[in-house]
């Protein structure tokens, strides 16, 4: 049977027909849905972990334990699971270990832009790179297969196209893939320094294996249509040559980006009056390519930056350049929070203030756009908490006195706690308002430690934020109603006042939730309103400003009614349907 599925599915998919046991992994668009799709499939233990730091030594101690096990994650993710990632790969896989990093070309919800197949090399870890979402179901089975057969951990790299995309996959039948017997082995999986040494020369002789592996395996294939001109690519550019230049080019398609086969690349070139190597992101194909003697086209005729386009390899490689569409002009629509987002009182409160807000990762790095235009900085998960202590540090108390930290729930256990730690301990006196709305909501509503579920939707030992940042010395601990804007204005002018370190937990749930039931609409009195703009400040995209007054779109107002708490004159009301 055939069935239509996301490539993120798709991967789901080969992770259960190859017997995989464990998934463990830390939400990440682009590849939040592989995680999610394995909730289908009840024989394979499934979670969500703190960070992918945690995630991947979950799924490594399966692995060791005799176990199939993947996790998954999002470029960025992968830094944060680097430490035992590279480790990983002195020790190899009892069961098969499989990496699932999904790059993000265009940056479409990423803070950079980073090309994972330098970790694979960097690592010394082969990786698959799967074109559609066929590939991405066979290219996870065959990893598996192919990190027990090597003894090694193996990635697969998937990008936002093929993350997102659909296209036709075979269901097959699961494999038969028993637990492997468990033997103590301490040269093979205590990495002290003695130990890795002799594991290192291991890496190194396998990787010499890969490469032979690379020379005639179905990972890499070369299609022959007749022509003069050769073009190497792997997974997304190589779809988007395929459209752009049909059976006027010969193809090289690399399903192994690491390690790249030398013998076949020269075999390849060496029937081409003209070589093109096509690639998004890092010339990491075209760098080897020319480091073994080989003349090649590139980056020189492409860029560094964002997506290619099929329109963009034509113009490159034939001169041919496609007639675009009229543009429409079509208004751009910038990212907004949302109606009745809890995250809006707290960044009106802060702009108020005129505070230096040190952000971080979710929906609330949004307080950084017009209007609220809150937020000064956003540099990594969990870098709220730390950068602003070394802000604190280095500028002084009274720098310090109109500086706070804001960070989402599930960002704080990610890894906010060790920079509040840090706070605590060096003799910080920050204030960090924790945005606790429930839910994880930027990757699309997955449960964290702080929900009280599993990624199954099972109860379980939910964390108390307030007792944990107690816990770790921080005796200055409320919980504040940011649409409560009086009382959460004041909470934050008294934690900013107070020498010693403080959080507020900003608590009211994602308005998205089912369990969230606002009722009713807001609706402007036309004759008490004075145009003051006040409610615009909000930056509400149900409210907007026509002949001089403000209006309210029922259709977008969920009735959260935080704008009736801003109006000076009382002119918007709350109507119940």
């Amino acid at each position: 049977m055939k069935k239509l599925l996301l490539g993120n599915a798709a991967v789901a998919r080969g992770a259960y027909e190859a017997g995989c046991k464990l998934v463990s992994s830390y939400p990440g668009t682009p590849s939040t849905e592989i995680t999610e799709s394995v909730t289908e499939y009840d024989n394979i233990y499934v979670e969500w972990a703190p960070n992918e730091k945690v995630a991947a030594e979950v799924a490594i101690g399966a692995s060791i334990a005799g176990g199939r096990a993947m996790s998954c994650m999002k470029h960025v993710g992968l830094n944060v699971m680097a430490d035992p990632v590279f480790t990983v790969s002195y020790i190899g896989a009892n069961g098969g270990l499989v990496f699932c990093v999904a790059d993000d070309p265009g940056m479409h919800s990423s803070q950079n832009e980073q090309d994972s197949r330098h970790y694979a090399e960097a690592a010394k870890i082969p990786m698959l790179e799967p074109s559609d979402s066929s590939e991405c179901k066979e290219f996870t089975k065959a990893a598996f297969a192919l990190s027990e057969e090597y003894d090694t951990p193996v990635f697969i790299r998937l990008s936002t196209r093929v993350s997102h995309s659909q296209s036709l996959v075979e269901l097959c039948d699961p494999e038969e893939a028993p637990l492997k017997d468990y033997e103590k082995n301490i040269p093979k999986h205590v990495m002290m320094p003695a130990m890795a040494k002799g594991r290192h020369v291991i890496v190194e002789q396998r990787t010499e294996k890969l490469k032979a592996l690379a020379e005639n395996c179905a990972f890499n294939t070369v299609e022959k249509n007749g022509s003069k001109i050769g073009v190497i690519a792997a997974g997304t550019t190589y779809v988007y040559a395929k459209e752009a230049l049909g059976d006027k080019v010969d193809y090289l398609k690399l399903g192994m980006v690491f390690p790249l086969s030398e013998k076949l690349i020269k075999d390849f070139a060496a029937d081409y009056d003209e070589l093109w190597v096509i690639e998004e992101l890092d010339p990491v194909i075209e760098t080897f390519v020319k480091s073994i003697g080989i003349a090649c086209k590139g980056k020189e005729n492409f860029t560094l930056l964002g997506e290619y386009s099929q329109n963009m390899i034509k113009k490159a490689v034939l001169g041919i350049e496609t007639e675009a569409i009229a543009d429409p002009q079509i208004p751009n629509r910038p990212p907004v929070l949302c109606v009745g987002c809890p995250h809006r009182g707290t960044f009106y409160v802060l702009k108020k203030l005129g505070v230096t807000v040190s952000g971080d990762i979710g929906c609330y790095t949004l307080g950084a756009v017009a209007p609220l235009q809150s937020v000064d900085t956003t540099i990594c998960m969990g870098a709220s908490v730390s950068a602003a202590h070394g802000m604190a540090k280095v500028r002084g108390e009274e720098f310090n006195k109109k500086l706070v930290s804001v960070i989402g729930d599930s960002t704080f256990i990610h890894s906010g706690i060790t920079g509040l730690i840090d706070i605590v301990y060096n003799k910080g006196a920050n204030t960090v308002i924790i945005l606790d709305n429930s839910i994880t909501g930027m990757t699309g509503h997955q449960e964290n430690p702080t929900t009280g579920k599993t990624i199954r939707g099972e109860a379980t030992k939910q964390v108390d934020l307030e007792l944990l940042c107690k816990a770790v010395g921080v005796e200055r601990v409320r919980i504040e109603d940011p649409f409560d804007l009086k009382g959460f204005e004041a909470a934050v002018k008294e934690e900013l006042a107070a020498d010693e370190p403080s959080v507020i937990i900003a608590q009211r749930p994602c308005a998205l939730l089912k369990s969230v039931k606002y009722t009713g609409h807001c609706a402007v009195d036309a004759d008490k309103c004075r145009s003051c703009k006040m409610c615009m400040k909000l930056g509400c995209p149900a409210i907007s400003f026509k002949n001089g007054k403000a209006v309210i779109d029922k259709s977008q107002c969920n009735g959260c009614g935080l704008c009736v708490n801003v109006c000076p004159f009382g002119a918007i009301v709350k109507e119940e349907k």
